[in-house]
């Protein structure tokens, strides 16, 4: 079974499709899909499905979607070739002990390409073996083509899952250009990096990575700009001044523009080579 979660909902078997285009049948398969091959209990599907105000029909009616999906099933286990052993839709999709299980077999997992690729690339960072990092990093990252579950109306379970999932690429991402930035290629970073701080207003370490890729392609008033804009944002939006260790840089870059008077003792800057050599993050 081949599963894609990272962008539209997409589950094949055989390679066909088994995915509904009712939505609470959706809903049903992706919260199975995410749980491959674990019994999913029948009070979180129907926690999912209708909150805390489930009708009294909620077990026929979620019984009712089970068999829709095991009638997808079953158009797509005629494609099984003659050699392999017979199977049915209870088997794809099985009622356990208080839940149901979507059982996974060989196939494609994207979630789990996904970190599978992500640890490669963090093992490589910490061996120092950048391209090797940058590499693994940049594959993880092209798996996904939107937001998780593009398509599926979200509940609490899936709504918990899409933000974490969110925070790995957004973690895997943050590496990635760390890495590019420690292999000079702050020049390409920045088409990329004007996108995500558009996307990310608020998030510090893109806005370094961002002034960084900046300084070493010898625009240094606009990273010295970025600043500015981050710090408006974080102090209209959220109250807070930027962190010690983003003000560090915002002072590296000032005493780099020849505006060393706005130095202070306690808060030493990096040196120019410093700046160019050792990326933020």
């Amino acid at each position: 079974m081949d599963i894609e979660v990272l962008g539209a909902l997409e589950v094949r078997e055989n390679g066909v499709s088994i995915t509904p285009t009712a939505p609470k049948p959706r809903k049903v398969l992706a919260l199975l899909a995410l749980h491959i091959d674990q019994v999913v209990p029948l009070s979180v599907i129907i926690e999912e499905l209708w909150g805390g105000s489930p009708p009294r029909s909620a077990r026929t009616t979620l019984q009712t979607y089970v068999l829709q999906l095991r009638d997808l099933i079953a158009e797509a286990l005629l494609k099984d070739g003659a050699d392999t052993p017979p199977r049915t839709p209870k088997d794809v999709l099985v009622t356990a002990p208080g839940g149901y299980m979507l059982v996974g077999g060989e196939g494609v997992n994207d979630v789990r390409q996904f970190e599978r690729l992500a640890g490669t690339g963090y093992r490589a960072m910490d061996a120092g073996d950048f391209p090797e990092a940058a590499s693994a990093l940049r594959e993880a990252l092209d798996l996904w083509t939107g937001t998780a579950f593009a398509g599926v109306q979200l509940g609490s379970q899936l709504s918990m899952e899409v933000r974490r999932l969110e925070e790995s690429r957004l973690c895997a991402l943050d590496q990635r250009i760390k890495v590019d930035l420690r292999l000079g290629r702050h020049r390409e970073l920045l088409a990329e990096l004007t996108v995500l701080v558009s996307r990310y207003r608020t998030h510090e370490n893109l806005h370094a990575q961002f002034m960084i890729a900046l300084y070493r392609s010898g625009r240094r008033g606009e990273a010295l700009g970025i600043y500015r804009q981050l710090r408006t944002t974080l102090v209209q939006e959220l109250g807070l001044e930027p962190s010690a260790r983003l003000i560090r840089l915002h002072k590296s870059l000032l005493a780099a523009s020849g505006e060393g008077m706005h130095l202070t003792a306690e808060e030493p800057a990096l040196s120019q080579a410093a700046l160019s050599a050792v990326p933020i993050g």
